[in-house]
């Protein structure tokens, strides 16, 4: 065993397993956001991270625990500490790169749960190896401090004390202190310091016997420093969508990845490179295109005109306000409506007062959607439910107990529109089963077993419909006699759209409960089908004349 001058007092040791466990948590929440913008931030993801730094520790553990049993040296503990502070320093110049790659070559060969084994892969491929090394970690460590049985528990107690007070802190920090001031990249970056650090100051401790560093070691060092310097130098650029160009914005909240793009005619947010435009502003004030316009629909079947006529106001609620988009519109072309909204994600409010004219007056609260409802004893004419977590819904607002809470909140004759993004092209004609019935099945039935009446819009040219429900029977009456009222002709034609294409909807039956809401899988196999449409056209050329003809395309 080759003893080191700093490793005659355990402490050390103990930093040293500090270190280690916090930056495997560290990382593990890094990859988490890495991934995210590509993937989405979903509980199914997040058990594919959990899963895969799971299977890297385990091996680590048996690897570093027969290594050390057969070459008690810890030189090479802190060589694969090395390795593994090289190659998390790598993540944020290569990572992108790697899972773009990763996931276009799944695209061309997989032809069902794209999303779950290109994030499993990504994870293999970019996060097993260094938490594989920093596994290790553990056993060494337990059989280089202990001397004898009679203080064995105590030491490995205070071994996993310290990896267990190194985790705690390497899940705060980054959540809440690394990742929303200087992003994904740079925390990254920080906790590879952080062991190349401690490595550096290990091997420059003496050995017993020895004056000078090994020339091998020395050599790693420089190496190790040099790539690191290169690290910071080139992996520092925060862009998770790089083959973008002229981006207005690109950063990170807590809660999400934004990017803002600005055209001269619009403005949009999205919060994942691949799928989906969660906010979007019309620089000329016309309608948006969107559903948007559709959900427009609500205030006229809540009865705003007739409000507006006995000089009543229309009092709207929104969850998951965004940048503003429903808001700017209903403050836009109704004079008596009165609107709040309920966001999650205060950078995204900062993001719409900046950059899609969201008045600084405008009422937002900064909470979750469900808890602000628990709490608020208001009555609301319209209710808009519109809150994403990435492109899928969050579990705990669609189901039966939710709704009801909704149902709750709204006056009489009230509105509830709801946003059902990830569209099914068999217009909910999915099979009875559970396995065939699709995420806006599950939504509907859910939202049908609490209220009288809904009816559901078909969004054109979108992954989106609109859903209204009510325990009124004359709403649809009301929208048609309020739309009579109005005189903005877009308006009045887009109410007509909206009459003429919806349809009343009988659900069979797939009830989410706060027990049971399946929404990750649901959601997972939609954008599948989303991702298979999009991407047949590719597909046929690859399959026909191979990478050859994709170049050729481009």
């Amino acid at each position: 065993m080759n003893n080191r001058n700093i490793l005659k007092n355990k402490l050390f040791l103990y930093l040293t397993e500090f270190f280690a466990g916090m930056s495997v948590m560290a990382v593990e929440l890094g990859a988490s956001r890495l991934l995210a913008p590509y993937f989405s931030s979903s509980q199914i993801v997040w058990t594919i991270i959990i899963g895969t730094i799971m299977i890297a520790m385990a091996l680590g553990n048996i690897y570093g625990g027969r290594k050390a049993d057969k070459d008690p040296n810890p030189d090479k503990l802190y060589r694969r500490i090395l390795v593994a502070a090289i190659w998390i320093g790598l993540i944020p110049v290569v990572g992108k790169y790697i899972i773009i790659g990763i996931s276009a070559l799944i695209i061309f060969t997989v032809n069902s749960n794209f999303l779950v084994i290109a994030a499993f892969a990504a994870c293999m491929v970019v996060f097993v190896f260094p938490l594989f090394l920093l596994g290790t970690v553990t056993p060494s460590l337990a059989k280089y401090t202990t001397d004898s049985l009679d203080d064995n528990g105590k030491i490995i107690g205070t071994l996993g004390a310290s990896n267990t007070v190194g985790s705690i802190i390497g899940t705060f920090v980054p959540t809440f202190v690394t990742i929303p001031a200087v992003g994904t990249a740079v925390t990254f970056l920080i906790f590879a310091g952080v062991l190349l650090a401690l490595v550096v100051v290990y091997f420059l401790s003496p050995a017993e016997g020895k004056k000078s560093l090994a020339k091998g070691d020395m050599t790693r060092i420089i190496a190790g420093i040099l790539v690191f310097v290169l690290c910071v130098a080139f992996g520092h650029n925060t862009s998770f969508a790089f083959w973008e160009n002229g981006l207005t914005y690109e950063g990170e909240s807590v809660y999400n990845y934004l990017q803002v793009k600005e055209t001269d005619r619009t403005v949009i947010l999205s919060t994942n490179v691949l799928f989906g435009v969660q906010s979007i502003l019309i620089k000329d004030g016309a309608l948006t295109g969107m559903y948007y316009d559709y959900a427009l629909a609500a205030p006229y079947m809540a009865g705003i005109k007739e409000k507006q006529a006995a000089g009543e106001d229309c009092n709207v609620l929104i969850l998951g306000m965004g940048s503003g988009t429903y808001a700017t519109q209903l403050s836009r072309y109704f004079d008596n409506v009165k609107v709040e909204g309920v966001e999650i994600d205060d950078k995204i409010t900062a993001l719409a007062h900046e950059y899609f004219q969201l008045p600084e007056d405008a009422k937002v609260t900064t909470y979750d959607g469900r808890a602000y409802l628990a709490a608020d004893k208001d009555l609301y004419d319209v209710i808009m439910v519109d809150a994403y977590q990435d492109i899928t819904i969050p579990f705990q607002m669609s189901s039966v107990e939710f709704f009801t809470m909704v149902k709750e909140h709204l006056a009489p004759g009230g509105v509830m529109v709801v946003n059902m993004n990830m569209y099914s092209d068999d217009g909910f004609t999915d099979g009875d089963s559970e396995g065939e019935a699709s995420i806006n099945t599950y939504l509907a039935d859910t939202i049908g077993h609490v209220f009288e009446n809904v009816v559901v819009v078909d969004v054109p040219n979108a992954t989106n419909k609109e859903l209204f429900a009510t325990d009124s029977d004359d709403f649809m009456v009301r929208l048609g006699t309020n739309a009579a009222m109005e005189d903005n002709p877009d308006l009045s034609a887009m109410m007509k759209k909206v009459m003429d294409t919806s349809q009343s909807y009988m659900g069979r039956g797939h009830i989410m409960t706060d027990d049971k809401a399946p929404v990750e899988l649901l959601g997972m196999k939609q954008i599948d089908l989303i991702i298979k449409d999009e991407v047949s056209y590719y597909r046929k050329i690859y399959e026909q004349k191979g990478i050859q003809g994709l170049i050729d395309l481009l």
